[in-house]
């Protein structure tokens, strides 16, 4: 029988498994900190183990890394890893510097099926999802390499916020994506704040409310649209899951949701989606439409990072600028987001990494994008 990746565990998984093997909860808690908190993954190493529970270990299970492919550095000082998956697909993890906190983004699947037409890993394709182990590993490495960097005081974070925003749709990989975040949670592996731990989504709707009852960390939407004909272009999910109904589960979310918002995310494409009536269809959108009541939200405005193939262009400044001070004079929240890493191609919307793709994605992502003339509002 092939090793168990503990990886693969949170707690309670960890527990479940030592307890079948004759051991306390308490050795499991130990064993997770081991893992998690001191980035160990040689059971010999775990010194206050039971020499039993260490054969044990050694004869049935592994830590599993993620094998390092690549690794590039931006001038501004991102970080990019490439990590191998096997099968010949490979995904990318990125980690941000900044003054007051350092972000990893995280990927959840090696490729993507949605197909948003802005995103680089979108017209990749996509092959498979990511084993739990396999998202919680980008952690685990990138973590305690940085404190051997860094040169940190015991018990200091490198990371102090973790967004899955990588490669894939997070929620249509739930299964593995929720025990990730256990771990990423729980104060015996790296006690992250559920407010410091963000899931970005295209608008899985029935998956965003199984997170709001089941982990509700803060969540980010991709939107990129103020209307359904425009987003079905950009975001073919839309088709599935239109506005409102994502409105709605914005609104559910936010009855659970750590944070008092929802953020949403909107790339700024060049002649798309960066008009000005379009800034007061978004206005409309949040602020409820008939008997709905507002999602209270942030907006932050992504500068469209361009890649081959995408047949897109950035919105100029001065355009997004016009556009976030629409936004801003409504009592919106509005952030310009800064590209990081675009010279290692790991800004926004860029990471590809390397995917065997089992879709057919060059045939639905070849069609040019159509902007969608916003209609004249008739206003009281």
């Amino acid at each position: 029988m092939a090793p168990v990746n503990l990886l693969d565990h949170d707690l309670d998984a960890l527990t479940a498994w030592c307890e079948a093997r004759g051991e306390k909860r308490f050795r499991a808690v130990q064993l997770f900190r081991w893992i998690h908190q001191k980035g160990e993954g040689d059971f010999d190493r775990m010194s206050d183990l039971a020499k039993s529970l260490r054969d044990k270990l050694a004869a049935q299970a592994v830590v599993q890394a993620l094998p390092v492919a690549g690794e590039q550095a931006s001038a501004d000082g991102t970080i990019k890893w490439l990590f191998d998956v096997g099968g010949g697909n490979a995904v990318e993890t990125v980690f941000i510097p900044e003054a007051e906190r350092g972000t990893l983004c995280v990927s959840s699947q090696a490729g993507c099926a949605v197909g948003c037409r802005f995103c680089s890993t979108g017209h990749q394709g996509f092959s498979r999802n990511l084993a739990s182990g396999e998202i919680v590993a980008q952690l685990w490495f990138a973590e305690h390499q940085l404190r051997r960097r860094l040169n940190l005081a015991p018990g200091e974070r490198a990371i102090s916020n973790v967004v899955m925003m990588g490669m894939g749709e997070p929620l249509q990989n739930y299964g593995a994506l929720l025990p990730a975040l256990r771990v990423m949670l729980d104060d015996h592996g790296y006690g992250l704040s559920r407010r410091r731990v963000t899931v970005s989504t295209s608008g899985v709707v029935p998956m965003i409310d199984r997170l709001r009852a089941d982990c509700p960390v803060a969540l980010a939407v991709s939107l990129h649209a103020p209307t359904d004909a425009l987003r079905d272009q950009l975001v073919p999910l839309n088709r599935k899951y239109p506005l409102a109904e994502l409105m709605a589960a914005c609104r559910r979310y936010l009855a659970a949701a750590p944070r008092d918002f929802i953020t949403f995310e909107y790339c700024m494409l060049d002649g798309i989606n960066d008009a000005p009536e379009q800034a007061r269809q978004l206005i409309d959108l949040v602020s409820g439409r008939g008997a709905a009541p507002r999602v209270p939200c942030k907006f932050n405005l992504i500068p469209f990072n361009p890649f081959p193939a995408s047949g897109l262009k950035r919105s100029p400044r001065e355009r997004v600028l016009a556009f976030a001070a629409i936004l801003q004079d409504a009592g919106i929240v509005t952030t310009v987001r800064r590209t990081r890493g675009d010279d290692i191609d790991a800004a926004c919307g860029q990471l590809a990494g390397e995917v065997q793709d089992r879709t057919d994605v060059q045939a639905r992502l070849t069609r040019p994008v159509i902007r969608i003339e916003p209609q004249p509002q008739v206003r009281p």
